[in-house]
């Protein structure tokens, strides 16, 4: 399986909006599998489609301690939400090396297709509520520095764009 590309921001592919998948087929588990390898080459706790710039509603998630416990989510859609909110220090696969505090809800209720193409739904919370929101935030769009000041968001740029060049010197 190839291990997928993903985007860095401030890529403005990141912002690309994440269409419906219509049919759970070979295509999309070959996609579920690809990015589960990445997320996990990459010690990540979840990766969305967006991220490796497969725009389509597709989310791979493992908060497990033993990493061994993949949660596929296609066309995800939250269906409850605490009201109760947490903070809580945030990274992201595509903002390598860059963390900040994020407010979320504390617990949230998913429904989503699984790789078998059936529906499913389960409350997450903790470290678990915080990955769906960040993942599902990508789909849209979003990217977690979006939280956080003008300030720090142009700081964050700044060194991304650094970073990149650097290594594209190399």
């Amino acid at each position: 399986m190839p291990k997928l590309t993903i985007l860095r921001y401030p890529d403005p592919r990141l912002h690309k909006i994440a269409a419906p998948v219509a049919t759970v087929d070979e295509r999309i588990r070959r996609l579920v599998d690809d990015m589960l390898e990445t997320m996990y080459a990459a010690d990540g706790v979840g990766l969305a489609a967006t991220q490796v710039d497969v725009h389509e509603r597709v989310i791979v998630i493992d908060t497990s301690e033993a990493r061994d416990d993949p949660r596929v989510l296609i066309n995800p859609e939250i269906v409850a939400r605490s009201e109760e909110m947490r903070v809580s220090d945030e990274g992201c696969l595509s903002v390598p090396a860059i963390y900040d505090k994020v407010e979320r809800h504390a617990r949230v209720t998913v429904r989503a297709l699984g790789r078998d193409g059936q529906p499913h739904e389960f409350e997450a919370e903790g470290l678990q509520a915080v990955a769906v929101q960040h993942e599902m935030d990508h789909l849209i769009g979003k990217v977690f520095v979006e939280y956080l000041s003008q300030l720090k968001r142009d700081r964050i740029k700044t060194k991304m764009l650094k970073k990149s060049r650097d290594e594209d010197a190399d």
